[in-house]
């Protein structure tokens, strides 16, 4: 099994070579020098932004509008339960690469890794929120379509920063290790239980596919698609800030579970 220790001497040299792309955008959870604390660390990952949309709405909602004003809700919250520090890859409408946002989870620290995302397909009468994991080979032919359109965002990089190597990306890949899978699997079902108290599903809301994001060897990651921009009835409840922090708090009350179910081994509670 992959240590803490042979990680930092193996890879964290290959992720410091990765480009800071200040040029870009400026991002206040890479550019600030980690703090630590007993606390763990919730780093929140708000898709797209900047030059990048994401998916566009039925009625012109911008998916990368919705993902960020859903994460600051969220921060918002967790951080009134005074049990979590949190992070987010971008606090404001910027562009951060796919990698790097892995790298800022890295260097900071992070304990638990959550992307967040609102899908568009062309069958607009498919709906609900759903939740990934990182895996190899995709859950379903829609997962990954989903990851090939996720992972596409780096598009927006040509021209200003180079790409990081085959070789770092394939570290990432190869070395999300067992304890990681497991983690990142009881997150998930720890959102998927909390979002269907409130929020439609998608049917089958558990599902995998090899999403950029969440290449990290050490920090559990889950992707949540929070419903889908290309159906009138999702969009339009994205776009109600009610509707957001319903959202939030089901992902705060994710948050809650999975880091007792951590601490104490206990299964999840009902």
């Amino acid at each position: 099994m992959l240590t803490r220790r042979v990680f930092q001497r193996m890879v964290m040299p290959a992720l410091a070579s990765l480009p800071t792309l200040a040029a870009v955008a400026f991002n206040e959870a890479a550019s600030a020098a980690p703090v630590r604390s007993s606390l763990p660390l919730v780093m929140l990952d708000p898709g797209h932004g900047g030059m990048d949309p994401g998916a566009i709405g039925v009625s012109g909602t911008f998916e990368k509008y919705i993902a960020i004003n859903t994460a600051m809700e969220l921060r918002r919250q967790l951080l009134a339960t005074g049990r979590y520090r949190v992070a987010m890859t971008r606090t404001r409408d910027v562009f951060i690469p796919l990698d790097q946002r892995v790298v800022d989870a890295q260097r900071n620290g992070a304990s638990l890794f959550v992307s967040m995302h609102a899908d568009a397909i062309a069958n607009p009468a498919v709906r609900g929120a759903s939740v990934y994991t990182l895996a190899t080979h995709p859950s379903d032919a829609q997962s990954a379509m989903l990851a090939q359109s996720e992972n596409a965002a780096d598009r927006f990089a040509s021209g200003q920063a180079g790409a990081p190597s085959a070789a770092v990306t394939n570290i990432l890949a190869s070395l999300v290790r067992r304890e990681t899978r497991t983690e990142s699997a009881l997150m998930q079902r720890a959102v998927v239980d909390s979002l269907a108290r409130n929020v439609p599903l998608l049917v089958n809301p558990a599902r995998h596919a090899g999403f950029i994001v969440l290449q990290s060897a050490e920090i559990p990651s889950v992707l949540v698609e929070m419903g889908f921009m290309s159906n009138r009835a999702d969009e339009a409840a994205l776009r109600q800030p009610a509707h957001r922090a319903v959202v939030a708090a089901a992902l705060k009350g994710a948050v809650e579970r999975y880091f007792t179910a951590v601490a104490t081994g206990a299964p999840l509670g009902g």
